[in-house]
């Protein structure tokens, strides 16, 4: 086999269980149905591992496999890029959605769509695959928009809940905002450059720079990476188009985790990556996404902390890690961007498959305050849900902790505008992270036993999520644990996929932090312009992961971690009255993030109700009044009108007949005696 079958067989093999899965679901059943979708993962993940060793060889690829069509002088084809930051992605994105493949066969057993969900979810990674192999613009575009159309049907997937329609709708209107604004950029790119090629587009990147956008004077690759930008910023999830990925919430636990962990958000990171020739030329545009990355990263963190239901807690906490990744981007750290983007994927989809565990054994109970000392009745999703916060607020020697220390000190060394406020987010935003992270932590595994309450814990008083995950899709299972019952530890096909994630949670960071970030091993796939030397003052200073462990334990950041801890530790265990007190005092600001800083209120009223107005005068003035009214209508009454005043004409008199004729040309002659 050579090695561009063997690229093709990466995309190629969940496309095909996903085909098999869903068009033959019903005559393979369930088992086929699962065989067939996680054996075209895992040949991808297998792929991409060989693919891997001889890219580490020192061989790559960047070609078209064939050409769509020719337009315009613009050739539209299908090929691939196969680097390191390719492979690397490759191997996230395969490894973590074949972990969450077979964690779905214990999640999703008694769901009627058993077979359907399989089938969603191999498209999805297809989707994924295909837009980080990409080479071209077309194909980005189009791995772009698929990951979309997949996320909203599997968002949906529970189609018969209000919620989930309201959910997959709303994640798909914003998107398409964003990617208003990517395809802006793409069609810029097109139209100055002539080529959707990367290679070609990176080649003329300095004529870029001295151009203006014609008519609007704007400066032309600043305004393409900006409009970029916004497309990451829809797919990412950053401020203000973050509005939609806590409430994707609505999907079964396993897409929460392909989604939010490494798949769909973190494609904008990628995608800013791989056009770092471009940004690295408009530090206006490094600067814009530097603040919208701080924000993101600090503000989503407080939304954190008033969640009661556990998925939205990592959901809030995926908001905020993107945008310390973003905050990597816009430093013109984005190795170290990618770093954390593979971290957080191993550790995300931990926290987030430990959610469904707990779930499971809560009998579909999402609400937090039922919850508490779960820790002796499901050991493993107990050890490594630890483990993976553990990795999520940065603890020294765990693989965030190499990863978040690396963007926050690459934050420190920059001089692009706008860095020390991104600086002093992203130093806040530890104590945060670890404060709500271990809120949760404690409120699920430690404490009082509140199993089968109507309400939570004195200090966590108030209404009760929205719903339960498997509200309408119970089968025969109740929601919560009725007063006696207890939880139970999750089957072995659960436990699995958390404990196989749980190893690189702890232990990639150490292995990885040198080549990938001082080692230079993204070679030529990531340029950065010597005008932002952060990551080369930093590699100055690095003497392997060992030292950076011992400088860690005793870092503002760790002792920051540390602080939040302990607080979390203060108020959910020690003094659970706490809360509560607290909200009292704090009313307002407690109001303010729980209504989400009234984002949704704000889109509500400004954009959905500003479409409704314009839906009815289009409705009132355009539809009835011009097309029913003068149009439709007004056309019949002028008819009508023709044939009335033509009957007057109608009397069957030759002489009438023959006046009228006089008449006429009497008529045609002076109007064309005035035209000469």
């Amino acid at each position: 086999m050579n090695m561009q079958t063997l690229y093709l067989l990466v995309p190629i093999a969940p496309l095909a269980g996903a085909i098999i899965a869903g068009l033959f679901g019903k005559t393979i059943g369930r088992t086929g149905a699962h065989i067939v979708a996680i054996a075209g993962v895992l040949a991808a993940f297998i792929a991409s591992v060989l693919i891997f060793l001889d890219v580490q060889a020192g061989n790559t690829f960047n070609g078209a496999l064939y050409t769509w069509m020719q337009a315009g002088g613009i050739n539209f084809e299908i090929g691939f890029l196969i680097d390191k930051l390719t492979v690397l992605m490759m191997l996230v994105v395969t490894f973590v959605s074949l972990m969450v493949h077979i964690y779905t066969i214990g999640y999703m057993a008694d769901d009627p769509g058993y077979q359907r969900f399989f089938s969603y979810i191999s498209l999805f990674t297809f989707s994924m695959l295909m837009l980080v192999m990409s080479n071209n613009f077309l194909q980005l575009f189009f791995g772009w928009e698929a990951v979309g159309l997949v996320s909203y049907l599997l968002i949906g997937f529970w189609y018969e809940r209000p919620t989930a329609i309201y959910a997959n709708m709303k994640a798909f209107l914003v998107n398409r905002v964003g990617d208003f604004g990517f395809l802006l950029g793409i069609g810029l790119i097109a139209a100055y450059t002539g080529s959707l090629d990367y290679q070609t587009v990176f080649d003329n990147s300095q004529n870029l720079v001295v151009q203006e956008v014609s008519g609007i004077g704007w400066p032309l690759l600043t305004t393409i990476c900006i409009c970029l930008f916004i497309g990451a910023m829809g797919k990412s999830a950053q401020v203000p188009l973050h509005v939609w990925l806590p409430d994707s919430m609505e999907g079964p636990t396993p897409i929460s985790a392909l989604i939010h962990a490494a798949t769909m958000v973190t494609a904008g990171i990628f995608m800013v990556a791989r056009m770092s020739p471009l940004f690295e030329l408009s530090e206006a545009a490094l600067s814009f996404v530097l603040v919208i990355g701080a924000t993101t990263a600090l503000f989503m963190g407080f939304l954190g902390i008033v969640q009661n239901d556990i998925k939205r807690v990592v959901a809030y906490s995926t908001l905020s890690q993107l945008g310390y990744m973003t905050v990597a981007l816009g430093v013109s750290a984005y190795s170290a961007a990618v770093f954390h983007l593979m971290t957080h994927a191993f550790f995300k989809a931990l926290l987030f498959l430990g959610a469904g565990s707990v779930i499971i054994g809560m009998r579909h109970d999402q609400d937090m305050r039922n919850m508490g000392g779960l820790w002796k009745y499901m050991p493993i999703t107990w050890a490594t849900s630890l483990l993976g916060t553990l990795a999520l607020i940065g603890t020294p020697g765990f693989s965030g902790f190499y990863s978040k220390d690396s963007i926050i000190e690459a934050v420190h060394a920059s001089s692009i505008p706008g860095s020390d406020y991104a600086f002093f987010c992203v130093l806040a935003g530890v104590f945060v992270t670890a404060f709500y992270s271990f809120r949760m932590y404690f409120l699920v595994f430690h404490g009082k036993a509140r199993f089968g309450q109507p309400q939570g814990d004195e200090g966590e008083h108030g209404e009760h999520s929205e719903h339960s995950e498997h509200d309408e899709h119970d089968h025969g299972h109740s929601h919560g644990l009725a007063p006696g019952q207890k939880p139970k530890e999750s089957p072995l096909v659960v436990t699995l996929p958390l404990i196989l994630l749980a190893i690189p949670s702890v232990l990639i960071g150490l292995f990885t932090i040198g080549p990938l970030l001082f080692g230079g091993w993204f070679g030529e796939a990531i340029f950065v312009s010597d005008n932002h030397p952060a990551l080369k003052e930093m590699a100055e200073s690095f003497h392997g992961w060992g030292q950076m462990l011992l400088h860690g334990l005793i870092s503002m950041p760790s002792g920051l971690a540390l602080a939040g801890v302990v607080m979390a530790w203060i108020f959910y265990v020690m003094w659970p009255a706490a809360p509560a007190a607290i909200r009292r005092v704090f009313g307002v600001l407690h109001t303010l993030l729980e209504n989400k800083y009234y984002f949704d209120r704000f889109n509500e009223i400004v954009f959905a109700g500003g479409a409704r107005l314009l839906g009815k005068g289009l409705w009132k003035q355009g539809d009835q009044n011009l097309i029913d009214g003068i149009g439709v209508a007004g056309s019949s009454r002028l008819v009508t009108l023709a044939a009335r005043i033509t009957s007057l004409f109608q009397t069957g008199h030759l002489y009438q007949y023959a006046f009228t004729m006089i008449a006429g040309v009497f008529v045609l002659l002076t109007f064309w005696l005035f035209l000469a």
